[in-house]
């Protein structure tokens, strides 16, 4: 079945969508991103998706309403409708535009308008993923990404070399390191148990601010756990009682060896079992 897609207004076969090779996203990665998890039809944290992507284009200066809340969720429901989405994702990508020629300097606003696309990704094992029963493998690596991480650009080569690193080492991820502490995964915010205590770094401009990250922590917070927002180590995260990573396409994963070493039993933990599931129900809740 041929994906039914969305470019600048239009939906289209896939292989029909066609876009110049002067966009500004592909020759300047000028350009961010959001990717929306869709459980039985249904858009999970859309609005938070939706807010960080306009505090985005607002960091990398676009001017203007790009595109409005309420246009963006139809589009979306649209294209779940078409392709008969139950269990999966929907990408989204809006860059500065297709200006005449290359130039670093910003094409003027007024003549360019951005480019838009949305597609689906289907992945019917989102909620019922194995891995979430045995547990990820990471290794660390430096973290050489540029200062900006809490923007969500389509700047994403280091961390799909930092996911090559960790295929080639038979890992499943790399946790990035920066002044000797953890900031995030690849594609995904990272965290530590010890003593019953959910550690994570806490928010600036070093990490993303994760949608499922907030979610997680809200939802943790209600139930009594204790949440820590620290920085923490390698070493400490190998001498954790538990480990695991939240992104919208993994929800929450733990995390069972760490450059080598296994975290607690080397075995997925009770603390992310139960987030998981907790987090599994209460978005459900409110999906769109």
């Amino acid at each position: 079945m041929t994906r039914t897609v969305y470019l600048n207004g239009k939906y289209l076969p896939e292989n029909e969508a066609q876009i110049s090779i002067f966009d500004r996203g592909f020759l300047m990665a000028d350009g961010v991103y959001e990717v929306t998890s869709v459980i039985g039809g249904k858009l999970v944290d859309f609005d938070g998706h939706a807010i960080r992507l306009a505090r985005s284009l607002k960091e990398l200066m676009f001017t203007g309403d790009v595109i409005a809340k309420e246009e963006l969720l139809a589009i979306h429901r649209e294209l779940i409708a078409r392709n008969e989405l139950d269990q999966g994702m929907i990408y989204l990508q809006i860059t500065r535009g297709a200006p005449s020629d290359r130039d670093f300097v910003f094409p003027d606003p007024k003549a360019v308008k951005p480019t838009i696309v949305l597609f689906t990704q289907n992945n019917p094992k989102m909620v019922n993923n194995p891995t979430a029963l045995k547990g990820l493998k990471v290794i660390s690596i430096a973290d050489e990404r540029w200062g900006r991480r809490d923007i969500k650009t389509v700047q994403l080569l280091y961390p799909s070399m930092g996911k090559m690193m960790a295929k080639a080492a038979g890992a499943n991820d790399a946790w990035l390191v920066e002044d000797g502490f953890v900031t995030e995964g690849t594609s995904n915010n990272a965290y530590i148990v010890k003593d019953g205590a959910i550690i994570t770094r806490e928010l600036s401009n070093d990490i993303l601010h994760g949608i499922t990250r907030a979610a997680v922590l809200r939802f943790a917070k209600e139930a009594q756990m204790a949440v820590e927002e620290r920085n923490f180590t390698i070493a400490e995260a190998q001498d954790a009682d538990e480990a695991f990573i939240t992104s919208a396409s993994t929800f929450v994963m733990p995390v069972v060896n760490v450059d080598g070493a296994d975290v607690g039993t080397g075995k997925p933990g009770p603390v992310a079992a139960r987030l998981r599931e907790i987090y599994l129900e209460e978005t459900l809740k409110t999906a769109v």
